[in-house]
């Protein structure tokens, strides 16, 4: 049985025997993990979240991410919390600027969700 949670944010994640290969999903389960899969769905989100995990040194500055994207700070911003809100990245402000680091236990989480590898 599998035991992840994303304490780092509050968020509860908990996989507890859920995998997709296994058994359906009932409906909290499935309720608990769309919005995880909903924020790596968009090409922006997806991008940034790359960009956080390959960072060096952990972290990154919401400043040295804009300049990669043709779209506005509060377009960005909008991305960054909704991967905040599902629990896949978690930020600290520092003065004016707010700094952006993985949780990766909200990538494990989605992982251990789609391991088939041990049902097949």
């Amino acid at each position: 049985m599998l035991s992840k949670t994303t304490e780092e944010t509050g968020a509860e994640a908990t996989v507890e025997g859920a995998h997709l290969a296994h058994a359906p999903l009932d409906a909290a389960q499935a309720s608990r993990f769309a919005p995880m899969f909903k924020a790596l769905g968009d090409p922006v989100r997806l991008r940034l979240l790359s960009m956080i995990a390959s960072a060096g040194g952990g972290e990154v500055c919401v400043c040295d991410l804009t300049g990669a994207f043709h779209l506005t700070g509060p377009t960005i911003s909008h991305h960054l919390r909704v991967l905040r809100e599902a629990g896949l990245v978690d930020s600290d402000r520092r003065g004016t600027w707010v700094y952006y680091r993985l949780i990766p236990a909200g990538l494990t989480v989605l992982a251990a969700l789609l391991d088939a590898g041990t049902f097949l």
